[in-house]
């Protein structure tokens, strides 16, 4: 007992150095002489612990980073990719993250980040020529999770731009067609949208387009409808995918905004992604030049490499929308006190943490290799389709222990963790639901298409 012995001399010593004033005013609220029998009762842990929380010197825990990369994934980058990762990360930090509640909460799109992005020069990422960085795709997947560990909108809206409209232009467009749009576009100067999904025609857009084109003497004629479009509200140009009446094949235009026959109406009342700025497109009778068709857009397949190449892409922000989930969650419990200290330090609490992390760590390793794949040249439809599944099932689950873990407050906005939940539902069905991306997957692993 000689150390609590010794700790319980500190402790006098301690009372002793208060003045009588402050010994006064001590006296009033609490009973001295039965303090000092409640000490002596203490063993010598108690009275340690008793020293550290008296001890004005001492200093405060130090705390871990919080980093949802718990393996160190991204170690393999080059100097150079990994500046351009914290460069994006820094801009999503400052000029989206203190701004995107407010708009997501009045459904508006920030237009002043648009020339904000132009700075970054990121837009076309992979691509060659055209201004664009020319990047591995690696980098493509990185940038995405980075958006998205913001805002999962504000990350779709430069997939809309970056992947889906700029991408089809890349792969299906001629030469000219290429070198028209897509310098304008790697430098925000075009808004481009992407139109496949109709009103009732989602997951059976390979064999069930009704939106038709048609081969005149003057041009192509257009009639249908197309809904979900992203960014369509205020895009210059939007790709749209009809099927021939003629040889029933799908053929992909690029449609201008001003085109007579075009129009779009805003879709309200979302509960996810809120900031994308969601269409329904209306065709009628609308005559597109033989120019604007996509001269190597002559079946489904082509409209797939795009989607493909996408698909990744969306895999990706999947794991950008978790892990800025359990980011917020982990930085919240940390701070946040219950029954005198923070719930983080709770094992229930840490739990839920720990789920979190394990499944946030194994997407990015699979996210990462699927780059790997899209670099070594040997990604299929069904390894896009596997991410796809995978990470938009996990992130559902991640984003509900956040919410969990914040109790009530995990409903309000200003946690930021309530819109990751409702962003990760659209995630979840946009790009192929789990139904569609499971069937192409287990058609490649079975051998049996089970398409109807």
């Amino acid at each position: 007992m000689s150390g609590a012995f010794s700790n319980l001399k500190n402790i006098f010593h301690l009372l002793k150095s208060v003045d009588l004033e402050q010994l006064n005013k001590i006296s009033q609220k609490v009973d001295l002489p039965l303090l000092m029998e409640k000490f002596s009762k203490l063993d010598d842990k108690q009275l340690q612990g008793m020293m550290k929380m008296l001890d004005p010197t001492r200093k405060h825990k130090e705390l871990p980073p919080i980093d949802g990369d718990f393996y160190d994934v991204f170690h393999t980058l080059t100097s150079e990719q990994r500046e351009l990762q914290l460069k994006v990360r820094d801009f999503m930090e400052k000029e989206v993250k203190p701004i995107v509640n407010d708009y997501w909460l009045r459904d508006q799109f920030p237009f002043e980040l648009i020339p904000k992005f132009k700075e970054l020069n990121i837009c076309g990422v992979t691509y060659n020529g055209y201004g664009c960085p020319n990047l591995p795709f690696i980098m493509e997947g990185v940038l995405a999770m980075e958006m998205a560990r913001v805002d999962a909108s504000v990350a779709t809206f430069f997939g809309v731009q970056s992947g889906l409209s700029m991408g089809s232009i890349y792969i299906c467009g001629s030469e000219e067609q290429k070198a028209k749009w897509l310098p304008l576009m790697q430098k925000f100067e075009k808004i481009g949208a992407f139109g496949l999904t109709e009103p009732e025609v989602g997951s059976g857009a390979a064999g069930g387009l009704t939106t038709t084109c048609k081969k005149t003497s003057e041009g192509w004629i257009l009639n249908g409808q197309k809904k979900w479009i992203g960014n369509a509200t205020f895009a210059d140009l939007v790709i749209i995918w009809a099927r021939d009446i003629e040889d029933g094949e799908v053929k992909g235009f690029i449609v201008e905004k001003d085109n007579p026959g075009f129009s779009v109406e805003k879709i309200k009342g979302k509960m996810a992604l809120r900031i994308v700025q969601n269409g329904l497109i209306t065709l009628k009778d609308c005559l597109i030049t033989e120019e604007n068709r996509l001269q190597n857009a002559n079946s489904f397949k082509d409209t797939a490499k795009v989607l493909r190449m996408t698909r990744a892409g969306v895999a990706w922000m999947a794991t950008g929308c978790a892990r800025g989930a359990y980011e917020s969650a982990l930085d919240y419990t940390r701070k946040r006190k219950q029954f005198g200290k923070p719930i983080a330090s709770f094992q229930m609490i840490q739990g839920h943490l720990v789920e979190m992390l394990s499944n946030l760590t194994a997407m990015q390793t699979l996210v990462f290799r699927l780059s790997e794949m899209q670099d070594e040249g040997i990604l299929l439809d069904e390894h896009a389709s596997l991410a796809k599944v995978f990470c938009t099932m996990r992130t559902r689950d991640i984003v509900s222990r956040a919410r969990e873990v914040m109790g009530g407050n995990g409903i309000l906005l200003e946690h930021d963790v309530a819109r990751f939940v409702a962003d990760s539902e659209a995630i979840y069905s946009y790009e192929g639901t789990k139904e569609i991306n499971s069937l192409i997957v287990g058609r490649s692993i079975t051998g049996f298409s089970a398409f109807i």
